[in-house]
């Protein structure tokens, strides 16, 4: 289902955040978050990322939100690039978007 442009899809417990569909990880890195509000994480996560991104060419955000066990979430973050893409440095920039302690704090305070 699309709101406000985006696709937001949940399948068997797994929540899909993406500007296009089907969604596509060209780039990706992935964190583990405490069960929190799918939806709230999924969009302040890819806000985020899209900011740290936002000058590469052709990029376009997903976010994938899935249980994993002990109460967490696996958040796997990044997207499609349509072009040349340095993948190392794209998924370098999210991986230090998920790991930045701030950001962390405040998607867990905002989807709780």
């Amino acid at each position: 289902m699309a709101r406000d442009r985006w696709h937001i899809v949940e399948e068997a417990g797994v929540l899909t955040v993406a500007r296009r569909w089907p969604a596509r990880f060209d780039v990706a890195a992935r964190t583990v978050l405490p069960v929190v509000n799918k939806v709230r994480l999924a969009r302040q996560v890819r806000q985020d990322v899209w900011r740290a991104l936002r000058r590469l060419k052709g990029f376009a955000p997903v976010v994938r939100v899935a249980p994993e066990g002990g109460g967490m979430l696996a958040v796997t973050a990044g997207g499609q690039v349509d072009g040349p893409v340095a993948r190392a440095q794209a998924e370098a920039k999210i991986a230090r978007v998920l790991a930045d302690a701030g950001n962390r704090q405040r998607w867990i305070r905002w989807a709780s």
